[in-house]
């Protein structure tokens, strides 16, 4: 399986890592790039969560931060109710940078001055360093990406501006006694090519942070939370074959061993050959014990007539959990009763984020196993991936020792071909979608573009039709929809320009080869506003 947020069973947990591993807070203003900022964080090795504005510095302090970073975010500082920083903040002791809207609010509560000029600056900017620990030999003069209206004109008392562009005066301050800094610019984006060095100076430089947050200690902090939440327990876990449950499956047999049972079930949603893969591949590489269950007409006759994508997401999810209690209950019998308490899951970041956790974010969608788990649940979820991104399960994997063609592999989700089905689930509308998926990912393999995508949905408008010409004849069959994307961690994504050759061969052989299907046509929505999968 893929992913889950539940608060299990049903009780919330903590995402902390040990105490030389404390969070920087990402204070949430309503940011784009909230969560690239947090994976900012990481990439300078210090471990980081987001939480949002609205939550009281109080809470924020109970969670022992290493340091604060204010978002930007969408207000003006003047709009009326518009989120503030409460003044508290700055008198606890905790190191703290502001960006952008989170600059400017920092740099009124403490006294400083803001004011709307009238002078906007959206995009790349030349910004005019000058000196200070965040921009030290750094380029006297480079370009950043701004994105702002109001300016700062006047930094708080203590602070000396360290740098400045045509319409924000103060564009950079800091204050290193009190282990304060902000910039009005996005250091977290790429177009700020100095930006993830700026950050990482805040971090190590100012806030006085050890780079502690790598992926052998990942591995170490996990084992060490799932052998003190296991104990002498037995867990299952439910293996797709995707990276998320294979890499959390991993980790969990390095804590417990033989105690962890995965479970393979094939729901008859899978791309073609994937059953045989995880069968041959990941038992392979790991020596877990592996269990198949074939619950194919369980899972097509739960999902008749459902077209709903968040019922089906429901279903699948409650179906999921039906199996898994049934598998549980044939291991317990087996082991002289003794009972399979926990389920392991691949829950990632993104995937609480997504559905709505974690940050009070709208829930956009729900993951099949986040929120699309039954309430009368009777497992304790173990998620040892709940607080990482996709790229550093992948760095985990690799430093598991699992082979690349799964650390690798490219999303899949847990719903499978359920959610790329637009209308009823069928057996004969899974065979057509699987012919080609099949038939895309084959060509992409050979084009050598496996590396460039993040991933490659092919969707199946089961509900739609369109007038082709095949053979000097009349057909009336369904579109199908190719969504290439390329990401670092799905939070965002954009399309994948995929060579003119390449589309023209899947698209070819899609429309000879699978019957019903007479039309091929290409996704070019980046997310935001799409989001990767259709449903």
């Amino acid at each position: 399986m893929g992913s889950c947020s539940c608060a299990c069973s049903r009780g919330k947990r903590s995402h902390h890592m040990s105490d030389e591993n404390k969070p920087v807070l990402v204070v949430d203003y309503g940011a784009q790039y909230a969560q690239l900022i947090a994976r900012r964080v990481r990439e300078a090795q210090v471990y980081s969560e987001v939480v949002p504005h609205t939550t009281p510095v109080a809470e924020m302090l109970a969670k022992d931060p290493a340091a604060i970073v204010l978002s930007g975010g969408p207000s003006s500082v003047y709009a009326e109710g518009a989120p503030r920083v409460d003044p508290a903040l700055f008198e606890a002791g905790v190191p703290v940078f502001g960006i952008c809207y989170g600059f400017q609010a920092m740099a009124g509560a403490l006294g400083g001055t803001v004011e709307h000029t009238g002078t906007r600056e959206y995009g790349r900017t030349d910004l005019g360093a000058e000196g200070g620990v965040l921009h030290d030999a750094l380029p006297a003069r480079h370009p950043v990406w701004m994105s702002h209206g109001d300016c700062v004109t006047k930094a708080p008392e203590g602070f000396t501006v360290t740098a400045s562009s045509a319409g924000a005066p103060v564009a950079a301050f800091e204050d290193t006694a009190r282990r304060f800094a902000g910039v009005q610019y996005h250091p977290e984006v790429g177009h700020s090519p100095h930006g993830q060095e700026v950050l990482r100076r805040f971090l190590h430089d100012v806030a006085g942070l050890a780079p502690r947050w790598t992926t052998a200690s990942i591995v170490d902090e996990q084992v060490e939370r799932v052998r003190a939440q296991v104990g002498d327990g037995r867990a299952i876990c439910g293996l797709s074959g995707g990276v998320d449950s294979a890499v959390a499956a991993a980790l969990v047999h390095r804590a417990i061993g033989d105690r962890l049972t995965c479970v393979f079930v094939d729901h008859g949603l899978l791309r073609a050959g994937e059953r045989a893969q995880v069968e041959r591949d990941y038992v392979s590489a790991t020596g877990v014990r592996l269990v198949t269950v074939d619950a194919r007409e369980r899972f097509l006759a739960a999902l008749a007539g459902v077209t709903d994508p968040e019922q089906k997401r429901k279903i699948i999810g409650r179906e999921f959990i039906r199996v898994f209690e049934q598998a549980e209950l044939d291991l317990q019998a087996e082991a002289g009763g003794d009972k399979y308490r926990y389920l392991v899951q691949g829950t990632l970041y993104p995937d609480v984020v997504e559905s709505g956790g974690g940050t009070g974010a709208a829930n956009i969608k729900s993951h099949h196993n986040v929120g699309g788990l039954p309430e009368d649940l009777d497992f304790e979820l173990v998620e040892p991936l709940r607080a990482l991104f996709k790229d550093e399960v992948r760095r985990v994997g690799t430093e598991l020792g699992l082979p690349e063609t799964i650390v690798q592999r490219q999303p899949f989700p847990g719903p499978g071909l359920g959610i790329r089905i637009i209308g009823e689930v069928t057996a004969e509308r899974l065979e057509i979608l699987r012919a080609a998926d099949a038939i895309a990912r084959e060509e992409l393999t050979a084009a050598g573009l496996d590396r460039d995508i993040w991933q490659c949905p092919v969707v199946l408008l089961a509900d739609v039709r369109s007038v082709g010409v095949q053979g000097d004849g009349r057909t009336y069959g369904h579109p199908v929809v190719l969504r290439p994307v390329s990401s670092e961690d799905a939070m965002t994504a954009d399309w994948t320009r995929l060579p003119y050759e390449t589309l023209e061969r899947v698209s070819t052989r899609i429309t000879n080869e699978v019957a019903d299907v007479n039309r091929v046509v290409l996704d070019v929505t980046s997310k935001p506003p799409g989001t990767i999968e259709w449903e």
